[in-house]
């Protein structure tokens, strides 16, 4: 490996530039660089990249070059950030939905406790008006048709129970939305 700039033709040979992607390589291994920086490159993009020789293009060409270089690097990493900032917020969706998630069934597993809650201690009181002159909650039961005919009377703790099983359902269709949704080059597609 060389350690000064050469030119050869219209391929330049770029030891700092080479060492400068090295060490903003997301991989931490030893790599093994080539003195000829086109020897494993495809020969197509020769003539596109370097359209002009150093003769050709005047006494700043390699400053240029490098400048263009560090412009393209730094481009490269701003894609990658925009990258890291979709992911991210993808993630925080999905971290957001699956926690509403839980709430929910937390939600339905306390209405759920209530109504037990709720239909014990009726039953005492039920059990105690035997014991009194007269029983008004009986009474209410009864007149109600004991909470079995929905149009005489509707339970509200059914209601309560379907409550955040809905929400839980628009939250799941939600998930999967953003799930479907989040295909795009952002998201994870699109090259590295």
């Amino acid at each position: 490996m060389g350690a000064a700039m050469h030119w050869h033709g219209r391929r330049a040979s770029w030891p700092v530039a080479t060492a400068y992607a090295v060490a903003r390589s997301p991989m931490r291994w030893p790599v093994a660089v080539s003195a000829d920086p086109w020897a494993s490159r495809p020969q197509a993009l020769q003539p596109v990249l370097l359209r002009a020789s150093e003769g050709e293009y005047g006494d700043c060409n390699r400053q240029q070059l490098f400048d263009q270089y560090k412009l393209a690097v730094e481009m490269a990493d701003r894609v990658s950030a925009r990258r890291m900032q979709a992911n991210t917020f993808f993630l925080a969706v999905n971290t957001g939905l699956i926690a509403v998630l839980v709430l929910c069934y937390g939600w339905w597993r306390i209405v759920g406790s209530y109504r037990q809650l709720s239909s014990g201690k009726h039953a005492v009181i039920l059990e105690l008006e035997t014991l009194l002159p007269a029983a008004p909650y009986a009474a209410e039961w009864a007149v109600l048709g004991e909470g079995r005919d929905p149009r005489r009377y509707l339970p509200l703790t059914r209601v309560e129970t379907w409550v955040p099983r809905l929400f839980a359902l628009l939250y799941l269709l939600l998930l999967l939305a953003v799930l479907l949704g989040g295909q795009g080059p952002a998201a994870g597609g699109g090259s590295p």
